[in-house]
Formats: C-alpha cells, sequence, structure tokens
C-alpha cells in the first residue's frame, strides 16, 4: 500500500490511490452496472455537452453565491484569487460530466479531486450539497431545453444521475479511506510513544510496556526491540509489564518468541513486574515459562541485567587466562 500524503494535495498520487482503495477495471465496470450506467447513458451525456458549455458559467456563479452565504464554506474563499482559480476548476469537474468515456482515468480525476476536498477539510455535506444543488440547476435547464420532449429531458437527467450517484460513491469512499489511514497512522504513532525502548547505560536496555498488549502490539514491539538490540548492540534487556493488565495465550506465546528472537542476537531478556493475575494466566494456558527469566520488579531486574554484563565481561578474560596456562 502507497503511503498516501493528504497533508499536502500535490503529492496525491491517483493511480497509487485507485490501486490502494482496490478500484481496478472489474470493480469500475460492477459499479457501472449496479447503477445501470451503459453506452447509452454515455452517449446521452455527451450529447449535452455543447449545452453544458452554455450553462457552465451561470450554474457556478449561483453555486458560489450559495457556498458564500454559509459561514462553514465562506471560509475557503475569503482570498478572490483562490475563489476565481476554484470556480475555474469547478467548472471543468461539472463539464467533464458530459464528455463521456468514463475509464479508469476520469476514476482517478475523481479520486484526486475528492482527496483534496478531504485535504482541506471541506466536510462531505458540503460536497453533497453542492452536488444537489448542480443537480436540480441542470435539470431545469434540460426540461426548458426539451420543453417539446419531456421524455428526453427525463432520460438525460436519469443518465446524469447514475453517473452523479457514482461520483458520489468515489468521493465517500475516498473520505473513509483518508480518515481510516489518519487513524492509523495515528495508532501506530501512539503504539511507538507506548512502548518507547530505552537505553539505560551501555549495553542495557529497557523496554516499559504499558497498556493492553495485542497480537498486532505484540508484533510491533518485538519488530523495535530486536532493531534497539541490534543498532545499540545491547547484552541484555529488562522488559517491565508492571502495567500491562493481563496476556492472552497468543501474546504470551509471542513474548516466548520474543526472547528466543533476542537469545539469537546475543542479548537476554529479562521480563520484571509480572503480577499475580497474568502469571496465573500464563501457567493455566501452558506457556513454557523454562525460556524466561523473570524478576520481581525493575530494580531487581537492572540489578540482575548489571550481573549478567559484569559477567560478559569477566567471561573472555577467563578464556584468556585458561588459554594461556594451556
Amino acid at each position: 500500500m502507497t503511503k498516501q500524503n493528504f497533508s499536502n494535495p500535490h503529492n496525491i498520487d491517483a493511480s497509487s490511490l485507485m490501486s490502494d482503495m482496490g478500484l481496478d477495471e472489474k470493480e469500475i465496470q460492477h459499479r457501472k452496472e449496479w447503477l445501470q450506467l451503459d453506452s447509452s447513458d454515455e452517449a446521452r451525456l455527451a450529447e449535452l455537452n455543447k449545452m453544458a458549455q452554455g450553462y457552465a458559467d451561470e450554474v457556478i456563479e449561483d453555486l458560489y453565491k450559495h457556498f458564500l452565504k454559509f459561514e462553514e464554506t465562506q471560509k475557503f474563499f475569503e482570498d478572490p484569487a483562490v475563489l476565481k482559480r476554484v470556480k475555474n476548476l469547478q467548472k471543468q469537474y461539472f463539464l467533464r460530466l458530459t464528455q463521456g468515456n468514463y475509464d479508469s482515468q476520469y476514476i482517478e480525476e475523481r479520486l484526486k479531486i475528492g482527496a483534496v476536498h478531504a485535504s482541506i477539510g471541506l466536510d462531505v455535506k458540503w460536497y453533497l450539497g453542492a452536488y444537489n444543488f448542480y443537480q436540480r440547476a441542470v435539470a431545469k435547464r434540460l426540461f426548458k431545453a426539451f420543453k417539446n420532449d419531456p421524455e428526453k429531458a427525463l432520460s438525460a437527467l436519469f443518465s446524469l444521475t447514475k453517473l452523479i450517484y457514482m461520483d458520489i460513491g468515489l468521493a465517500i469512499d475516498t473520505y473513509i479511506y483518508q480518515r481510516e489511514l489518519t487513524i492509523r497512522q495515528q495508532q501506530e504513532a501512539i503504539r511507538e510513544l507506548s512502548t518507547p525502548v530505552l537505553q539505560l547505560r551501555e549495553e542495557l536496555l529497557i523496554l516499559p510496556i504499558i497498556g493492553a498488549i495485542d497480537a498486532q502490539r505484540a508484533r510491533q514491539l518485538t519488530e523495535q526491540l530486536l532493531l534497539a538490540i541490534r543498532d545499540k548492540r545491547a547484552k541484555v534487556v529488562v522488559v517491565d509489564i508492571t502495567g500491562v493488565p493481563t496476556v492472552d495465550s497468543r501474546v504470551a506465546n509471542h513474548l516466548v518468541q520474543t526472547v528466543d528472537a533476542a537469545r539469537l542476537m546475543g542479548a537476554t531478556l529479562i521480563i520484571t513486574g509480572l503480577s499475580a493475575e497474568v502469571a496465573q494466566i500464563l501457567v493455566t494456558i501452558g506457556v513454557d515459562l523454562s525460556k524466561i527469566t523473570t524478576v520481581g520488579d525493575l530494580q531487581g531486574g537492572i540489578e540482575e541485567a548489571d550481573r549478567i554484563i559484569e559477567h560478559y565481561k569477566i567471561k573472555p578474560q577467563k578464556n584468556n587466562l585458561q588459554a594461556t596456562t594451556e
């Protein structure tokens, strides 16, 4: 999945956004079929383009007069230069509805516009309101233009309505995608803040864990921990779980795997702050505790870590002495 930057509309990659949202050719065709938007509708809309060119400026002017009546939407257009530019973009946006060929490129264009609206904080209700205004304005002009053939006017309006609903669906999907992306990014940031790997001194790391641990968070803290072991060249890590209320079997087994992974990287893990409740759960679910070194509290864990580090320092000296004697 591409990491989209919704904070800067110019950096939004529409083709990647389309892929991330699962909008391939099959999905596009499926949406058209659901809306009963077919080639006859496309041809009917393309026939309206010349008429649309004639009423576009008038409709846009009326639309923005409506926007400027409301404080919530007025704030987006306080700069006259911005208002002029947006009016022109909106005109091109609406004219595209009557140009036919609603292919993947059309979908990309619509997604990017939806993403831009989301990025500037234009609530979806204003987007829907603008489409409602446009549809009513065009309907009046269609029935006026085809006053002698109301059936033709109605058919044209139905075709336009189908396409408008496809546009609205794409815009809402983009808003939802953007918000879900923001939530995921915030959750990642919170997890990183809630599982900091701290270097207490040379070769010694501390990982205090606070709050519930689910499978995703367990994987993340393992990744952070192993990277820290490598980068800091740690020999011992004290993992303090005083603030962890409970664990399930999956998380417990993941903890054992983390101990094994750290050992493979040359580090020893010490678990501290094991509550009576968590200890009973680990025993009940049958977790292999033989691989885990546990100490009652954080201070005791640090003292044990210091002994292990000192052992690492003394051990090579004994080996060298033995080698000299031999």
